[in-house]
């Protein structure tokens, strides 16, 4: 019984999980307005601005919804957000959660 309940739990489960995963290259697509400050991979070169590749996927669609709302405060973000829907939001989080995030340390002290 416990083995049948599991797989009627699994059988609920899945179709909802691929309903909501990220399509990278439709996210790399839609972020190609971003790249004016963050970098067409999501590295700024730029201290202004902060780099998005390798960042938690989930964190940057958080942050995204909380331009689009209103919660974070960026009017240029705002203007950005608000245009992506909730699925823009996942595919453009995985796309840059799927780079690699540069290292770059600051010059040796002389």
């Amino acid at each position: 019984m416990k083995k049948l309940a599991l797989m009627a739990f699994i059988a609920v489960l899945l179709p909802a999980q691929a309903a909501f995963a990220a399509d990278i290259a439709t996210g790399k697509q839609k972020a190609q307005v971003c790249a004016a400050c963050h970098g067409a991979d999501g590295n700024s070169t730029s201290p202004q601005f902060p780099r998005l590749a390798g960042q938690y996927p989930d964190y940057l669609v958080k942050a995204l919804q909380d331009y689009k709302s209103g919660a974070r405060k960026n009017p240029i973000m705002l203007g950005f957000a608000s245009g992506l829907s909730p699925a823009d939001m996942e595919n453009v989080a995985a796309y840059f959660g799927a780079q690699t995030g540069l290292q770059i340390y600051p010059p040796a002290l002389k």
